[in-house]
């Protein structure tokens, strides 16, 4: 797994903007959209969408120096949509959909993952500073390598049975439990642990 510069921030329906570390660059990429309801959340339109979003992600990479072909973006939506049907496959849950085989992983998803992840990845060099940065300019064809290679990793390691699934009533988050004790259960305590609180709180309260 990735761990250059860790964590998104995004913006919850009521507003409020939270920082969300899912563990894995591979579960970043999910935060972009996905098949069946979650093509509502789409942000990978344009090609320039892709670069953008590869500079947020962990990959941290300047979007002005990654060239992304149409087909490598219809790529990556394909990636992501595998990744997240395999992802549910481990978490045993799904966002809520009238069509159950949105999320069912397949033979095809598994295929489009180790094809992408058997691509040349990028290319990491060392700095005269002694910090880790990935050669430039590059394809998008090689970011989705690596984030191929990154569920690989995750997907086929000892971390694989610590995906899990948001425990918020309403929220589908992806994250991978990477702590000591393997207790995390929320996106960011800061969104579903804070909501988690105020709600049990209210609860207390209501029953005294």
């Amino acid at each position: 797994m990735a761990d250059v510069a860790t964590g998104l921030t995004l913006t919850s329906p009521d507003g409020t903007r939270y920082h969300f570390d899912p563990g894995a660059l591979c579960l970043e990429f999910l935060t972009t959209g996905g098949p069946g309801p979650l093509a509502r959340h789409e942000i990978l339109h344009r090609p320039a969408d892709l670069a953008a979003w590869l500079a947020l992600s962990r990959l941290r990479l300047d979007p002005g120096r990654v060239a992304v072909r149409p087909g490598e973006l219809a790529n990556a939506r394909r990636l992501r949509d595998a990744l997240w049907r395999l992802a549910c496959a481990r978490t045993g849950g799904r966002p809520p959909t009238d069509r159950p085989a949105d999320f069912d992983a397949t033979a095809a998803d598994l295929a489009t993952l180790n094809e992408a992840a058997a691509a040349a990845p990028l290319v990491p060099e060392l700095t005269p500073e002694g910090t880790r940065r990935w050669v430039l300019p590059a394809r998008a064809g090689q970011a989705l390598a690596a984030i191929a290679q990154d569920a690989v990793d995750l997907f086929g390691g000892p971390y694989a049975d610590r995906i899990r699934e948001c425990s918020g009533h309403d929220c589908y988050l992806v994250f991978v439990d990477t702590s000591r004790p393997g207790r995390r259960r929320w996106c960011a305590m800061e969104r579903c642990g804070n909501r988690h609180k105020v709600r049990s709180l209210r609860a207390r309260r209501a029953a005294d």
